[in-house]
């Protein structure tokens, strides 16, 4: 009985330990799946209504007084 409650608690320790780097890693698939299906959409739309749905983007100034310029 001593001998399966180790293996149960290292069992619990080995899946203690992945449980983080497989949920993060079933998120980035999530994420990738998605950035692949965006692309697939983007390029079977029509080259006159792609350049419509772009969006406006501005330049961005770099803040003055900064703390690393102390």
């Amino acid at each position: 009985m001593n001998t399966f409650l180790s293996y149960l608690v290292i069992a619990a320790l080995f899946i203690l330990v992945l449980l983080p780097a497989l949920v993060g890693l079933a998120r980035e698939r999530h994420i990738d799946r998605q950035l692949r299906d965006a692309e697939r959409r983007r390029r079977a739309q029509p080259p006159e209504a792609a350049g419509a749905a772009l969006p406006v983007t501005a330049t961005r100034r770099p803040y003055l007084r900064s703390w690393a310029r102390v």
